[in-house]
């Protein structure tokens, strides 16, 4: 069988794994940034240990091929740190090694893996009286001196189940009660197994870059550095954040939903349309508390901002109703009306417009605006034309009246750029909204709040704009990579950070997405992408409960009926 991988036309023979025929034709990498981690075959991701021609085919007059293999023609592209696909190895491989130098240490213990912060991870640890962070990041530096080889083995899905019932991880335990097939995929060492639903690097001692930190309750695994991966990122100073994420576990707990297990007992016992009443209680609750805090302050503008498929728009929203309950005249405007004409943007290096990039607004304009309307000047204000891709002028003139409250939603609310000069800053409350999802799928995979915001997506621009699952996943890298330069960097800055994700949503979404995702195939670019989702979603009980959602929910604004929208 003859392949070409990354360029390189090479002849496999039976029972060489693709990192064989890496070190052949000297493409190991000599820094992490160099060195492929895994290889990506039309659209699916396989670990360097995959053995493209097995020596039983080998003899057959035409081999059997997966079809990811057939699909690309023996095209393999490595994947290195800088891939997304890549770096997820590399997180996938620490978890396994972190946890099992946990049950090595202290048998007892659970580790839990509790939320990102940059680029690390906080993990809890409970149940051990001797925790040590530095005890812990000693025997990782030896398990990956010991070069661990990282092979998938399959089992049947009652013994895997029966082991983890014995080892006391009743998480997963209770998670497999849910699996349609009667086999389970796991990496093992020793006595130790687990998986992390996606490859894995080739072995432990792939591990090269990292750091252990200690931390209360727990310590902080630090991942590289996304632009430099030699050396370990910096670990950001997040305690809005941590507090946040630490609330939603804690409604998780109250709640009973802490596990995707949870979750499905809830939906198969009906109790789900009780926990989507909560949830939005819970809510409603914090839009009020949000918007006494503005009241009090005196604020007369709301700079909301968040991530995409957050929810800004339906959170605007219902901020404005509440403000309205303290007898405010809420005027709602967005920052896409400040984008500058497309064809005065200049293209980034692929050619393509970055519509994530803070210079595609008219900065300056906003700013001008923002100070005129906060010193009770009339002001003319533009509005963006997104058939023509151009500003409009139609006379939409604003003056502020005493009890007017301006609510500014946009991806770059929070960027200091975006604030008028010489302004009384107590005038301006900073709102941050995020669906930072709580929901693990067991103690050691979370189920990523871009995960959700993917998921969101999806469906809101399958069902409102027509676009298919490969456009919005072909976009995605673009807007995380937005994100991480634009957003994320500011939300400490919020006054608040309103937690906007909903316990039961995923149950929900699944009705709306999964036939979407299950037509992708292998031979698609996205696949990978989608399969992984689809891995998170087959564990999950499908609820038809849409009646159950009020029309303002945060969750309409993605799968229709929202208020808002009419």
């Amino acid at each position: 069988m003859n392949l070409t991988i990354d360029g390189c036309r090479i002849r496999t023979e039976p029972e060489q794994s693709l990192l064989d025929l890496v070190k052949k034709l000297k493409l190991e990498g000599k820094t992490l940034a160099d060195r492929p981690l895994a290889a990506k075959i039309a659209g699916e991701v396989f670990t360097l240990n995959y053995i493209p021609l097995r020596q039983k085919d080998a003899a057959a007059d035409r081999p059997s091929m997966r079809r990811a293999m057939e699909a690309s023609g023996g095209e393999v592209r490595l994947l290195r740190y800088a891939d997304p696909a890549g770096k997820e190895c590399y997180i996938r491989t620490a978890q396994f090694t972190l946890f099992l130098a946990i049950r090595q240490l202290w048998p007892e213990a659970r580790a839990k893996m509790n939320c990102t912060l940059g680029s690390s991870v906080y993990i809890s640890v409970s149940g051990c009286e001797n925790f040590s962070a530095a005890a812990l990041k000693e025997r990782v530096a030896l398990l990956v001196g010991q070069d661990i080889p990282l092979i998938r083995r399959r089992v049947p899905l009652q013994t895997a189940v029966d082991r983890f019932t014995r080892e006391g991880q009743r998480d997963k335990a209770r998670l497999l009660a849910w699996r349609k097939w009667d086999y389970f995929d796991e990496y093992a060492y020793g006595e130790f197994a687990d998986y992390y639903y996606g490859e894995m690097m080739p072995s432990t001692g792939y591990l090269t870059v990292w750091d252990i930190l200690p931390a209360d309750g727990g310590f902080i695994f630090v991942y590289p550095d996304d632009r430099a991966p030699q050396t370990c990122a910096k670990v950001p100073s997040m305690p809005n954040f941590f507090s946040v994420f630490n609330e939603g576990e804690r409604w998780c707990s109250l709640m009973e939903c802490e596990t995707v297990a949870d979750l499905n007992d809830l939906t198969t016992s009906g109790r789900i349309r009780e926990l989507i009443r909560v949830n939005e209680a819970l809510h409603e609750k914090r839009f009020s508390q949000v918007a006494d805090m503005v009241s009090q302050r005196g604020a007369r503008a709301v700079m909301l901002a968040g991530p995409s498929s957050s929810g800004k728009t339906t959170s605007a929203n219902r901020l404005a109703t509440q403000l309205r309950v303290h007898g405010k005249k809420p005027i709602l405007m967005s920052l896409d009306d400040y984008y500058i004409d497309r064809d005065k943007i200049a293209p980034g290096p692929d050619g393509k417009l970055d519509l994530e990039h803070i210079n595609t607004l008219d900065c300056e304009l906003f700013r001008e605006d923002m100070g005129r309307l906060l010193a009770g000047q009339e002001t003319e204000l533009p509005t963006f034309n997104f058939l023509t891709g151009r500003r409009e002028w139609r006379g939409h003139k604003l003056r502020l009246e005493k009890d007017s409250v301006i609510i500014v939603e946009g991806l770059h609310g929070l960027n200091p750029a975006m604030l008028p000069e010489n302004v009384d800053r107590g005038l301006i409350f900073r709102l941050y909204v995020s669906p930072l999802l709580p929901l693990n799928l067991d103690d050691h995979n979370r189920i990523p709040t871009s995960y959700l915001r993917l998921l969101r997506r999806i469906v809101r621009d399958y069902e409102t704009r027509g676009a298919s699952v490969q456009r919005t996943i072909s976009m995605w890298d673009s807007v995380r990579r937005g994100e991480q330069r634009w957003i994320f960097p500011y939300q400490e800055n919020a006054d608040v950070i309103f937690n906007s994700s909903t316990l039961y949503e995923l149950a929900v979404l699944k009705k709306h997405i999964f036939p979407l995702l299950t037509a992708v195939g292998p031979e698609d670019e996205c696949y990978e992408e989608v399969r992984g989702i689809v891995k998170v979603l087959n564990y999950i009980q499908e609820a038809d409960v849409d009646d159950e959602i009020p029309p303002t929910s945060l969750v309409r604004e993605f799968i229709g009926g929202n208020s808002f929208y009419r």
